[in-house]
């Protein structure tokens, strides 16, 4: 325990370490970005909690754990419970913590209009009494006795994941919109031939990734006398991304969304198809479900016949730790004169909205050392509220991520893949392709609200 109070006493030095390195930074900008640190601080502890070997470790320090092999000192009984700070048990009570410090954080913020406001301050400061805090409401989760929490944590991480993977979408249709209106801009500017080649290539390769995936799939995920579901899941997601992308390009899509292009299409097509692969790594189907060491010809480490070892870096974990990662840290440094994140992260009274460039005329120097500048005095440039409640979805997803989506069995001992995990990725693809479709064909419908 002392040693994660050490790490959240060095934490806590890195705001001022952001603001001394980034002196032009925005301060919406720069709290973004230390929540993000700290999520990520979080997952780099959870994955310590599933390296191989940690319990054999920590059984050997004299009188830490229960019935512990190096209890040696004489009169010295541990009372720590080391099978919870281990495996997936460790990864559900640290983001336990990091959850519930965000949805705190996501009820105090709800209507902060402005730095003005005396929340505010708590939200862009005190830095060390809130990695304090998280600390102490994740050292909390440890002492939650096991049972019921294990089983109903996981339901409610399932959830939460399923709206992230959704809100991972809108994060990079909105990529892929910036992306393409930065190349198409600098096509206009000039060199038209090459950066209309660097969007064909961009485009190209997506679509080529997604035709290789689908093709895998078909070979290792399916066999002639079975893995019917997944023969139903992959041929339904590739007929729904094949019109999704000819719908991008039809000229009446075209007339009402100059902007819609096989770019975007193409980047959803490659996601739908990480989330049909990342469906079909749950099945309980052994045979319809090889693992990627079985794939590429090496033996599996897991007996036949028994669960596979929940651990970070298996393929699925390691591409949905990228995911992660590229959508919070987007999310962080993403600037609010963009509209497509707005929609989703910003304040719905878009007066009080500013915009999140530089303010010269505010930046403080004080005694010599640098401060981030106060953009939002007249209007906050990001929902605080939701801010939060994004990282708090974020949690659930990483723990779900980081134990493959595997539940807990009756005796709460090991991890089994189980058809709900399978239903809510499944699920979660076909209402990404939707939810992209929408935003197509919003405009015909809705002929009386301005898209601009």
């Amino acid at each position: 325990m002392g040693a994660v109070l050490g790490l959240c006493s060095m934490a806590s030095w890195i705001p001022c370490l952001l603001c001394r390195c980034c002196p032009s930074g925005n301060n919406s900008t720069v709290t973004r970005l230390i929540y993000a640190f700290f999520m990520l601080l979080g997952v780099g502890i959870a994955c310590i909690m599933l390296m191989p070997g940690m319990e054999e470790h920590l059984k050997k320090i004299p009188g830490f754990c229960e019935g512990g092999m190096g209890s040696s000192i004489p009169g010295v009984k541990g009372h720590v419970n080391c099978d919870v700070l281990v495996g997936y048990k460790a990864v559900y009570r640290v983001c336990f913590g990091m959850a519930m410090f965000f949805l705190l954080f996501s009820l105090i913020m709800v209507k902060v209009k402005s730095s003005q406001d005396p929340r505010a301050s708590v939200h862009n400061g005190f830095w060390f009494f809130k990695f304090a805090a998280a600390t102490a409401i994740t050292v909390g989760a440890f002492f939650i006795p096991e049972g019921p929490f294990t089983t109903v944590w996981f339901y409610i991480g399932m959830a939460g994941a399923f709206c992230f993977i959704l809100i991972q979408l809108v994060l990079l249709i909105d990529f892929a919109h910036s992306w393409n209106e930065s190349w198409v801009e600098k096509m206009d500017e000039g060199n038209s031939r090459c950066w209309y080649a660097a969007l064909l290539s961009a485009t190209t390769i997506n679509y080529a990734l997604s035709l290789i995936s689908l093709v895998l799939f078909y070979v290792y995920y399916t066999h002639s006398d079975g893995c019917t579901e997944n023969k139903v899941f992959i041929s339904i997601n590739m007929l729904l991304c094949v019109g999704a992308s000819v719908l991008s390009v039809l000229p009446k899509i075209q007339e009402s969304q100059p902007r819609s292009g096989l770019l975007q299409s193409s980047i959803v097509t490659l996601y739908t198809m990480y989330l049909t692969w990342s469906a079909m790594t749950n099945e309980p189907d052994r045979r319809c479900n090889p693992s990627l060491l079985g794939i590429i010809g090496l033996n599996s480490t897991t007996p036949a016949g028994q669960d596979r070892v929940v651990q970070w870096w298996d393929a699925q974990g390691i591409v949905g730790l990228i995911l992660f990662l590229m959508c919070v840290l987007y999310s962080s440094i993403r600037n609010s004169s963009n509209s497509q994140v707005n929609k989703l992260t910003l304040t719905s009274d878009e007066s009080a909205l500013i915009e999140d460039g530089p303010a010269p005329e505010n930046f403080e120097v004080g005694d010599g050392t640098n401060r981030a500048i106060d953009n939002e005095k007249d209007g906050v440039t990001y929902s605080y509220s939701f801010f939060h409640f994004m990282l708090f979805l974020a949690s659930l997803y990483i723990m779900m991520t980081l134990t493959n989506w595997y539940s807990p069995d009756a005796n709460y001992q090991t991890m089994t893949s189980k058809w709900p995990s399978v239903w809510v990725k499944i699920t979660s693809s076909w209402i990404c392709i939707s939810l992209y479709v929408w935003t197509l064909v919003a405009p015909l419908v809705l002929t009386n609200r301005d898209f601009d």
